[in-house]
């Protein structure tokens, strides 16, 4: 059970430092960790006319380059799901340019790489 709590807090923290590197490149964060029964986006974030789904990745044990392969078409299935609910749920964002993006963190201090584009609809 520790160890399953080490991992949600070590997720957490990624998450919130993913959004704090977003919000200091000029991007709002419109939305955390939006569920639905297919899937889950750690974050949304907008920017002008675009929309950023954002799957972040923080692990201490793998450099960001091994990082980038830890998101296969099963989970990028159920990123792409759950923007699709969040999008209908969010009328108001609608006309807005969308795309899939990575931040991966990894070490101490962690290291960000912020791949946009990463993968696509």
């Amino acid at each position: 059970m520790a160890e399953a709590r080490s991992t949600a807090s070590r997720g957490a923290i990624g998450e919130e430092r993913a959004a704090e590197y977003l919000r200091g490149r000029g991007w709002d964060i419109l939305a955390r960790n939006v569920r639905s029964r297919r899937g889950e986006v750690d974050l949304v974030a907008g920017r002008d006319d675009l929309l950023a789904f954002v799957e972040v990745k923080a692990w201490d044990a793998l450099g960001p380059a091994d990082l980038e392969y830890a998101i296969g078409p099963a989970k990028r299935k159920r990123i792409r799901d759950a923007a699709r609910l969040f999008l209908s749920r969010r009328p108001d964002l609608a006309g807005r340019r969308a795309r899939f993006d990575v931040v991966l963190l990894a070490g101490n201090p962690p290291e960000v790489r912020h791949l946009e584009n990463a993968f696509t609809e």
